[in-house]
């Protein structure tokens, strides 16, 4: 399939109300509105592909940037070609599903997250914390250096409350992520959640609502989650 046959295929799934649900959650027109699920007849068709990942993702349409990061090669791609992605993810569903999920299947991928963590821009930020949470729920304990994601935890644990309101989002399931998914310091999660306790984020002009981590890893853990890792980051 090419760009265009793409375009189309992904068009004809179009459904007005997921449309009005991702308006709602920070997309802007133009998008479509397409169920995740119904993209993969799409995929079985063009597999990985990088130059046409490209193309899809420089139009701006949600859906189809979130095709293009369903057929990404992420070995193709270089710390500058996530840069340029990051410039185009205007909302976190692009930020944090797109971007942070193709980069945590890359060998640079907790180098990059450094950087946007420490970047200090809300969507880089949350982006950062996002592919270490995919990172780690999917990858073998071994492959992280405990005292790096124990500062980590330091470092949520200091700012989270005062952090850009998508970072708060993501560095809340950060915690929750190290608790379940990261065995060596489950403890020392579970103990940073009741310190930074329920963390306040603003959903709209007028909104509010609580974030709750230390619930959310008891629920899990009563679940039988502890130790949860996924086969697969990418749909």
């Amino acid at each position: 399939m090419d760009f265009e046959m793409v375009m189309q295929g992904l068009e004809a799934l179009s459904n007005e109300r997921l449309k009005k649900m991702y308006i709602s959650n920070g997309a802007h027109e133009p998008l479509f509105g397409v169920a995740t699920g119904k993209m993969k007849p799409i995929f079985r068709k063009t597999k990985i592909n990088q130059p046409l990942a490209e193309q899809l993702y420089a139009t701006g349409n949600y859906d189809a940037m979130y095709f293009a990061g369903i057929i990404a090669d992420p070995k193709a791609m270089t710390e500058a070609d996530f840069e340029r992605w990051m410039d185009g993810a205007y909302f976190y569903m692009l930020s944090d599903y797109v971007v942070a999920v193709t980069l945590a299947e890359t060998d640079i991928a907790q180098a990059v997250a450094d950087k946007w963590i420490a970047s200090g821009e809300e969507l880089r930020m949350s982006a950062g914390w996002s592919c270490y949470c995919w990172l780690l729920g999917s990858r073998p304990d071994s492959e992280f250096a405990e005292g790096k994601i124990a500062n980590l935890l330091e470092v949520v644990e200091k700012t989270i409350h005062d952090a850009p309101e998508r970072a708060k989002y993501a560095m809340n399931n950060f915690m929750y992520t190290v608790a379940i998914s990261y065995s060596p310091l489950h403890d020392k999660a579970v103990e940073t959640a009741k310190a930074v306790g329920p963390v306040e984020v603003q959903k709209d002009k007028k909104k509010s609502k609580l974030l709750n981590a230390s619930e959310n890893i008891q629920k899990s853990i009563n679940r039988g989650q502890l130790g949860f890792k996924r086969k697969y980051v990418r749909c």
